[in-house]
């Protein structure tokens, strides 16, 4: 079991942490597109509204697809191994996001483009519900029992890095080409130059050995024939609370995001450029509270800090209608930066916490579907339903001041 344990710690949580990092920037690329560019050249259509609601309807099905990511590669991943299943779902996610760069557009191929953007989008999603959890378990299987809060936040770091890659991509490329440029080839450059990055992680990824956790289960013979059938059949129960606990991470998340953008530049009068620099502003506060909750958690407990995060992102829900929807910078830059500081609290502390409740024989899929059944109940429909109550029930703001 010796050779089990040659992974420095630098070596594994910078694994964990560019593996999640090139993970989300490939999926928030997506995000980002499915506002600025797909309902254009993707989903024409006489109604921009209509055109935006079917590009958020494919953004939905990656969403659907991550929980059989999580079973595909959670069973893999139980079975045979932590390391070859993070390889295999790096490639599943980077291939689908390259692709998307290539696609033909409706103009090109007709009906066939947003098919293939779908079974593209598929793809991404199978790749990530495959990724979080084994990027998680690399950290915390690696980590002293005082810090497994602090390991686990590394993967959960690559969240805010991922999407401030993904805006910063679409901000260069609005500071250096034009509109018709842009829409033209220049929205394709951040899909195809993920290859790149997907090449570094899988370098680094396979150089790592597997972690003790798992090598002591195998050696315990431990490893179950079916982990899926194992986790419904021994602890329902704990897949639904799990779900339930980390379904708010993915509402507030998703508002701040996609929905967000998509209203603000639609309806507030903010440009593209304006309101993404906006939300790289206030992601910056969820990159500095995902290492601070991790701290928190390794002194109170990680179930303790979410519940107190979920009780104040309950209160926010109060204030988010008023300060958003009013239109001024000032009131939607607080809302933002409100928003992602408490997206940061749930954040640091939730992979150790989904993690801590399954036993190494069924960890992966445990944790990965749990998380990910959480991305459909909370993240998957919330820009649609958000922007279909806006739509009914918010008085149009005057432009922003």
């Amino acid at each position: 079991m010796t050779s089990q344990q040659v992974n420095t710690p630098r070596r594994v949580l910078f694994a964990s942490l560019i593996g999640t990092t090139i993970e989300f920037f490939d999926f928030y690329i997506y995000a980002t597109a499915a506002v600025l560019v797909f309902p254009t050249l993707f989903f024409p259509s006489s109604d921009p509204t209509s055109a935006t609601l079917q590009s958020f309807a494919t953004f939905a099905l990656a969403f659907f697809a991550r929980p059989v990511g999580s079973a595909l590669f959670g069973h893999f991943g139980d079975r045979v191994g932590r390391k070859a299943t993070l390889v295999a779902a790096l490639m599943t996610m980077g291939i689908s996001t390259v692709l998307i760069g290539l696609l033909p557009t409706h103009a090109q191929i007709g009906v066939a483009a947003p098919l293939l953007l779908a079974l593209c989008r598929l793809g991404q999603g199978l790749g990530l519900g495959g990724e979080w959890g084994g990027a998680v378990l690399l950290a915390v299987e690696n980590a002293p029992p005082q810090k497994r809060a602090w390991y686990g936040m590394f993967p959960q770091l690559g969240a805010p890095l991922g999407f401030l890659f993904a805006n910063g991509s679409f901000l260069l490329l609005a500071a250096t080409l034009d509109q018709a440029q842009f829409m033209a080839w220049g929205w394709r450059v951040p899909f195809i130059a993920s290859a790149l990055l997907v090449g570094v992680g899988l370098w680094v990824r396979l150089s790592l050995h597997e972690t003790p956790a798992f090598a002591e289960a195998i050696a315990r013979n431990e490893r179950v024939r079916v982990p899926m059938m194992d986790v419904l059949r021994r602890d329902p129960l704990e897949l639904v609370l799990g779900t339930l606990g980390a379904t708010v991470t993915f509402v507030v998340f998703y508002l701040m995001t996609v929905f967000t953008l998509s209203w603000a530049t639609q309806q507030l009068g903010y440009s593209r450029t304006e309101f993404l620099q906006m939300q790289m502003g206030a992601v910056l506060m969820f990159a500095l509270l995902v290492p601070v909750s991790a701290l928190v958690a390794d002194r109170w407990g990680a179930l303790r800090t979410l519940m107190l995060a979920a009780t104040l992102i309950a209160l926010f829900g109060l204030l988010y209608g008023p300060w958003f929807l009013g239109g001024s910078h000032g009131r939607v830059f607080a809302m933002l930066a409100t928003g992602f500081v408490l997206i940061g609290m749930t954040y640091g502390p939730l992979g150790t916490a989904l993690a801590a409740r399954w036993p190494t024989a069924v960890r992966y899929t445990g944790a990965s579907l749990t998380f990910n059944l959480a991305g459909i109940v909370g993240a998957s429909l919330a820009p649609y339903v958000a922007t279909w109550l806006a739509q009914r029930h918010a008085s149009p703001p005057s432009a922003t001041t």
